[in-house]
């Protein structure tokens, strides 16, 4: 057995194991199941205690019990080890068990190698800035750790040199970024949860469902306009068209795609480019109403903008918006059947509301008294709706009189129906936040909408939006004012917080950055800077030889500094060469034959009054550089006596 696997580890080389998975299992902990994120901390509190106490490790067998019982565990809530989710937990569990039965630096060193990989794995959930930087930090603090396996110093000299490490590192890590390969798609691509992780608006609405994603501060989309921007009441992002309703949900009838929409644009135009975050779904979430000429994407008689393939990365598009587009075409009488459908009972006191609706003779009338209904009717805009169950309909127009928007264009939507007047509903967003800093758009889940659409014959499909009957506030885009004054206001909303906004703003421009500059670089924009290197059509060997010949010669260079460079003493000698410097100062040098207690000897001869500090110094060097056992205990009276010693 060599001499790294004899000795044991220190109870500080522990401390470092114990912050450097700690890091990497911090971003994991809201992936893993509840149960393993409470069992993972409850072993990393126990042994940051045992540290703390020096207690002895648990017994081998104890820690074999446990690996048994959390793999049992792994396999119980995913049916299978295949795949991102229960991988990387079995690597988590694999981190913590390593850590606690690790008693030499061996055991040290595949701790670090599994934080090392699980690092890189926080990837797999997302690739955000704050992602890249919890990766920069655990790998310095990885980095560290090796570092301090081998030789145990002072966190703050450590930590330099893993920087210095992680430096060195940085040529390389520029010449693989621009010159391998782009890997079009994401990081997994295992089918069993590759796409697990799915935010955004769904297909299907019930009451409850847009209130809860409202919540979420996260960035859906990013706008950035050519121009001046469309005003705030005319931001209208078109997701899924809902027509059938079974007395509770909404659902999406069947898409009918189209090479080119089914209208004419007219009015002014806004182009823009759409930064997309990935939703797993194939809608574009286009500002009504796009414009042809889009050879990517598809139409659909509804006037969506979709995709072939779900967006599972981060894309972005160019677009073209017309605000007052009129989108009226006849329809058939079998396609206008579909937008009255109704479930043969339920909501008993709506439909006679609406039957006396119908009463007002022609759809523009009755479209109007609806809206006056909804209008003088005291709905309550609210985060925060009663539960309703049976009728939702009826217990939100009679009753509790309090909802959110899927509350609103539901009930208005059903209530149209009621009265003989086609009508669907649309979800998607509606309005965003200029970012002041960087002037684009950004739309939250926050700002998810659901609003109506009316079919009125030679005009068309008419947007009503019922919110902003009860709640005009909500699009003119300050959703907090819209809400009732009873609501929570949530903490970012607050407009007294505004230097905690300025923080976001800045924040979000440089997320934009980093997606557009860092994960935005894609195959494409490699095969451009070929170009701008010289290369008339570069293609893969082009980008082979690059990289070859930048990863070797950053080799060579480092190889050559390394030759020349002297190598580094440990702390304990820099302390000594202090100590050499000042009695050579003082006019005693060491010659260049003398050992340390020799050295001494002759300096106590010179300076007798300081013969007992001097030879205390020599056998504290001599003991922390040569002793048996390494220890970084003595070295911070070292350099005391050392800077109190004034020879003269």
């Amino acid at each position: 057995m060599d001499t790294a696997a004899r000795h044991t580890l220190l109870q500080g080389q522990q401390a470092w194991l114990w912050v450097s998975a700690a890091t990497t299992l911090a971003p994991h902990g809201p992936y893993l199941p509840p149960w393993l994120g409470v069992t993972l901390l409850v072993l990393m509190a126990a042994q940051a205690w045992r540290l703390w106490r020096l207690a002895l490790p648990p017994p081998r067998w104890f820690v074999a019990l446990l690996a048994v019982a959390a793999i049992a565990g792994v396999l119980a809530t995913y049916r299978h080890f295949f795949g991102k989710d229960p991988g990387v937990a079995l690597l988590a569990v694999l981190l913590v068990l390593k850590l606690i039965e690790a008693r030499n630096p061996r055991d040290g060193l595949a701790a670090v190698l599994l934080a090392l990989f699980l690092q890189t794995s926080q990837f797999l959930n997302g690739q955000s800035l704050a992602i890249g930087a919890l990766a920069l930090v655990g790998a310095l603090l990885a980095l560290g750790t090796l570092a301090n396996l081998q030789v145990v110093a002072p966190p703050r000299p450590t930590l330099r040199l893993a920087g210095a490490l992680m430096l060195q590192g940085l040529p390389f890590m520029l010449v693989l970024f621009l010159l391998f390969p782009r890997v079009e798609g994401p990081l997994w691509g295992m089918p069993a949860d590759a796409f697990s992780a799915r935010s955004g608006l769904s297909d299907r609405m019930s009451p409850g469902a847009i209130s809860e994603l409202v919540r979420s501060d996260a960035i859906a989309f990013r706008a950035e306009f050519r121009g001046p921007p469309p005003p705030p009441h005319q931001r209208y992002w078109r997701g899924p068209v809902l027509h059938r309703f079974d007395g509770e949900t909404w659902h999406p009838g069947p898409d009918q795609f189209l090479l080119q929409p089914n209208y004419q644009a007219e009015g002014p135009a806004f182009p823009y480019q759409l930064t997309l975050e990935p939703h797993q779904r194939t809608w574009l979430l286009a500002m009504d109403f796009p414009a042809d000429g889009l050879p990517f994407a598809r139409y659909t008689a509804d006037y969506r903008l979709v995709t072939r393939q779900p967006l599972r990365t981060r894309q972005r598009f160019d677009l073209v918006a017309f605000p007052e587009t009129s989108v009226g075409r006849e329809l058939p009488a079998d396609a206008l059947a579909e937008f009255l459908q109704l479930p043969e009972r339920g909501n008993p006191r709506t439909r006679a509301l609406g039957r006396e609706l119908r009463g007002r003779g022609n759809p523009e009338a009755i479209l109007a008294a609806a809206m006056a209904e909804f209008r003088r009717s005291g709905l309550v805009y609210t985060l925060r709706p009663p539960l309703l169950t049976g009728d939702t309909v009826d217990g939100f127009l009679f009753d509790t009189r309090r909802g959110f928007c899927e509350h609103f264009a539901s009930a208005f939507t059903f209530l149209l129906r009621t009265a003989g007047l086609p009508a669907r509903v649309v979800t998607g967003y509606q309005g965003g936040e200029i970012n002041p800093v960087n002037q684009i758009l950004e739309v939250r889940q926050s700002d998810a909408h659901a609003w109506s659409e009316a079919w009125l014959p030679g005009r068309g499909w008419i947007r009503v939006d019922p919110t902003a009957l009860a709640a005009p506030a909500r699009t003119e885009g300050n959703l907090a004012r819209a809400l009732d004054p009873s609501d929570p206001i949530p903490f970012m909303w607050r407009s007294d917080g505004s230097w905690l906004r300025h923080l976001r703003h800045q924040w979000d421009a440089l997320n934009n950055h980093w997606n557009q500059f860092v994960l935005g670089y894609t195959g494409e924009r490699q095969l451009a800077l070929l170009s701008r290197l010289g290369f008339d059509a570069p293609d893969w060997r082009n980008l082979a030889w690059l990289l070859v010949a930048g990863v070797g010669g950053l080799f060579g260079a480092l190889l050559l500094w390394a030759h020349h460079r002297s190598p580094p003493k440990d702390p304990a000698a820099r302390a000594w060469d202090l100590f050499c410097r000042r009695l050579a100062r003082a006019g005693l040098p060491r010659l260049p034959w003398e050992g340390p207690l020799a050295y001494a000897d002759r300096a106590a001869l010179r300076w007798p009054d300081l013969a007992a500090e001097i030879r205390a110094i020599a056998r504290d060097y001599t003991r922390l550089r040569y002793g048996a056992e390494v220890s970084t205990t003595g070295l911070k009276p070292l350099h005391r006596r050392i800077h109190r010693l004034k020879p003269k």
